[in-house]
């Protein structure tokens, strides 16, 4: 039975699953009737930050175009540009056990892609969620699930993974940014253009 998170929510992960080491993080939305005619690509993004809450290097930002950090312990597994159909739009490997020490929290994001041109916003999107699963048994053993309080913002900080006492743990976060990926990559320390 997975464990259904408010935002805010702190909850054990490798703690309350002794031997779990790979984990789906599946994320999910639809777009709703306010969509303004134009089709919506949402994107998940990945930040595996340090201690200082920043990337360490561009191989820490995963997204579509760069699929893997540098050791492929976290792995996007492909860009849906639709969100058509049922179950997760986009899912992300992690191998709990090989993500490299210095990455301390991994934070799951979810952006809307060329939002400003399309006059697009999470107001317009709606059952968005993040869940993990057991990557051996597929069983669901946390959801986080967006609600519908967004209106202006392009991209969301929807959970983290993140270390504490030599266990890991998630938060369900659900913060909005109106300045989408941009904004996200400026905070986590990418240098955009």
């Amino acid at each position: 039975m997975a464990i259904s998170l408010s935002k805010g929510q702190k909850v054990d992960l490798t703690k309350t699953n002794p031997g779990l080491t790979k984990v789906i993080v599946g994320l999910g939305w639809d777009t709703n009737k306010y969509d303004g005619g134009k089709d919506f690509d949402l994107d998940a993004s990945i930040f595996a930050v340090n201690a200082t809450g920043k990337v360490g290097s561009e191989s820490d930002f995963i997204f579509y175009n760069n699929p893997k950090n540098a050791n492929g312990s976290i792995v996007h597994t492909g860009d849906n540009r639709t969100g058509a159909g049922d179950g997760d739009d986009e899912q992300i490997n992690v191998d709990l056990s090989a993500v490299p020490a210095e990455t301390e929290k991994i934070a799951f994001c979810i952006t809307i892609h060329d939002a400003e041109a399309r006059a697009q916003n999470f107001g317009q999107v709606s059952n968005a969620y993040v869940r993990i699963l057991n990557e051996g048994s597929g069983a669901e053993l946390i959801r986080f699930d967006l609600g519908e309080d967004f209106s202006i913002e392009t991209g969301v900080v929807i959970g983290e993974l993140y270390r504490h006492a030599g266990e890991w743990k998630f938060s369900a976060i659900g913060s909005g940014y109106k300045d989408g990926l941009a904004g996200l990559a400026r905070d986590y320390g990418l240098q955009t253009s």
